[in-house]
């Protein structure tokens, strides 16, 4: 298979939005993948840092919960600036819901891009229904979706990913990330 890069030469930094199960992880490797110089950042991976003391994530989220999230966000944050500062176009799977002003003041380059995966939550079911040993969906998919709904409305760009594969949606992202995505 042929790399197709992007036409854009100057670096990006891509905050890939959306619940669980939305695609993130999927979506920010692929993307990060068509650029020369690509990183991907996924939150999922800082997470398993911790190898004791991490606070459980369920609702309602405890303050030990929320600290050590806010602290997954700026080691994001850092490592995207420290690979855009190396000349790296870089992706990062996380979900931004009630945090977004974190990345923001956070990262510190620019362009920073939001990047809001929106699949219907049926999909998302169906997605997690075919992942053995990991749910997703309950109980943060519904409670995620309608949060990630009210709160970033118009703010960055919007895709529904439903019917589209990771490449495709890419493309998309490629097409109009610059435009309507942007973050100042």
């Amino acid at each position: 298979m042929l790399k197709r890069l992007v036409a854009h030469s100057k670096p990006a930094i891509f905050l890939i939005n959306g619940t669980q199960g939305a695609g993130k992880s999927t979506v920010a490797r692929a993307l990060a993948r068509r650029f020369e110089c690509g990183a991907c950042v996924d939150a999922d991976d800082l997470l398993r840092l911790v190898v004791s003391g991490a606070a459980p994530l369920e609702p309602p989220l405890s303050p030990e919960a929320e600290r050590q999230l806010r602290l997954r966000a700026k080691v994001a944050s850092q490592l995207a600036d420290s690979f855009f500062e190396a000349g790296f176009s870089v992706a990062i799977a996380e979900i931004v819901v009630g945090r977004l002003e974190h990345f923001r003041s956070d990262i510190k380059n620019r362009p920073l891009l939001l990047i809001n995966l929106a699949p219907s939550l049926e999909i998302v079911k169906r997605r997690n229904e075919a992942r053995p040993n990991k749910n997703v969906f309950e109980p943060w998919s519904p409670i995620l979706d309608r949060a990630m709904r009210a709160t970033l409305s118009g703010i960055g760009l919007w895709l529904d990913n439903s019917n589209q594969t990771s490449e495709q949606t890419v493309d998309e992202i490629l097409q109009r990330a610059w435009k309507e995505g942007a973050l100042e």
